[in-house]
């Protein structure tokens, strides 16, 4: 049976009071050779939900999933292990079907989840505060950027080379609509510290720098000390935004917050949450306490009631939704509660030893294979400070030799000519990540194949 909730009659009352001649008159702004005249070809009209399961099955299994073949993509999103527990917890109905407590102090088991999660963030980061989550890493980044501009009252923000090219392109994308101004830098494979552009970065803050931005480890997976930096910018008035896309390597290098930044962002799939088909996914953002009034987002706050008991409250709120929109600092996204509550969940059972032991196995693994995909004649290891994600360098453009490994069942890593088109340089570039889920049997088929396809 068709759904229809309008009758002519309430459509034509519609377009009379819009001033719309017709249905068509509402879609001027798309051109032509952009609208359907008919049923898309090959779908068919209408189909038995038996039959149409059936059929999307069939197109499902013809994925090659992370789980079933050799597996080591990274490059922003990582497969680790979360166990059982998270995933029946999460689903639990006062946590499934919550989403924004707009009447917050009823909400007491939310605020207490996004304020442990906080909690959680603010210590990883070494930040003095954080906020209840943001839509994803990259949208966090831009936020961050945004919040620099409204703290300096400067719009000129530095990029390194080593950010992740998807994150710098919503930046981008999102700038096209503020005063911002975005300098970026191109990227090398440089042996020893491919992406490191941290001392040219540092020459060029000036005073009308309001931010300068990194990743670390970035995107080459190459760890940096950041402190050099952060000096550079503190001494031209400029704010340090550090990114970080791998959330578990929080548990083997100095934070963020140690080396000197002044906000921290990131994604925290890693923790709780798994690949998902890139989604939905968890931002992360901290910063200094002297900035928390410019923080976009959420911020949940332990207080007591009347009586002396401890309570939850909404401590502060910037979303258009409540406030006015010439004051509201966040416009992208509340926070990703459910994402959230995975991670805080996974963080819970693996403690601050279970995370240090996690990213150690990491490290550990990551070594094991980079030593052997660099004995490989041809192959080059260009990052050699790395936590569980490194870059190797091919005798050969790396994008066909990464179609030839998944034709022989091994997702080898993410080729760079994919993240950097049109930068030569870097098209024999191959970032590999290896996270505890690696056995020593994915290693041996990794090393035979790429053997086998560079021979």
């Amino acid at each position: 049976m068709r759904y229809l909730p309008l009758t002519p009659d309430d459509r034509s009352a519609m377009l009379a009071t819009i001033g719309a001649p017709d249905i068509d008159a509402l879609f001027v702004d798309v051109p032509e050779s952009a609208r359907l005249t008919g049923p898309i070809a090959g779908l068919p009209n209408h189909q038995s939900e038996m039959i149409v399961e059936r059929q999307l099955a069939a197109l499902a299994a013809k994925n090659v999933t992370a789980g079933s073949v050799p597996f080591f993509v990274g490059a922003g999103a990582y497969k680790h292990h979360v166990p059982a527990s998270v995933d029946h917890l999460i689903q639990r109905g006062e946590f499934l079907t919550a989403y924004t407590p707009y009447q917050p102090e009823i909400a007491q088991g939310t605020l207490q989840v996004l304020f442990e999660f906080q909690s959680q963030v603010a210590r990883l980061t070494g930040m003095a505060v954080a906020n209840a989550s943001m839509y994803d890493g990259s949208t966090a980044m831009t936020e961050a950027v945004f919040m620099a501009r409204r703290v300096t009252r400067r719009v000129k923000a530095l990029v390194s080379g080593g950010v992740h090219p998807h994150y710098v392109g919503v930046l981008k994308t999102l700038t096209r609509f503020t005063d911002d101004e975005v300098v970026t830098h191109t990227p090398d494979l440089t042996p020893g510290a491919p992406g490191d552009d941290l001392a040219a970065l540092a020459a060029a803050v000036d005073a009308g720098t309001s931010c300068v931005v990194v990743q670390n480890p970035n995107v080459f997976g190459h760890v940096a000390d950041l402190s050099p930096l952060a000096a550079a910018c503190h001494k031209a008035g400029a704010l340090l935004i550090v990114v970080v896309t791998e959330a578990v390597s929080l548990g083997a290098i100095r934070s963020p917050g140690e080396m000197g930044a002044d906000i921290v962002v990131g994604e925290g799939q890693s923790i709780g949450n798994g690949l998902n088909f890139g989604g939905p996914y968890l931002g992360l953002f901290a910063c200094a306490e002297k900035h928390v009034r410019q923080m976009p987002g959420r911020l949940c706050g332990e207080t007591v009631d009347a009586d002396g008991k401890r309570g939850f409250v909404l401590t502060l709120s910037t979303r258009e939704q409540h406030i006015r929109r010439e004051k509201a600092t966040s416009n992208i996204c509340t926070n990703s509660g459910l994402c959230a509550l995975a991670f805080s969940i996974h963080m819970t059972l693996l403690g601050e030893v279970g995370l240090r032991k996690l990213a150690a196995l990491n490290h550990a693994r990551a070594s094991q294979l980079a030593d052997r995909l660099g004995r490989i004649p041809g192959v080059e290891l260009v990052t050699t400070r790395f936590f569980n994600e490194f870059t190797l360098k091919l005798p050969t453009e790396a994008r066909p030799v990464i179609r030839k490994l998944a034709e022989r069942n091994v997702l080898g890593g993410v080729s760079m000519g994919r993240l950097f088109p049109g930068v030569s340089a870097l098209a024999n570039g191959m970032v590999v990540a290896v996270t505890e889920t690696a056995t020593d049997e994915d290693f041996d088929a990794f090393e035979d194949a790429l053997d086998e396809v560079l021979a």
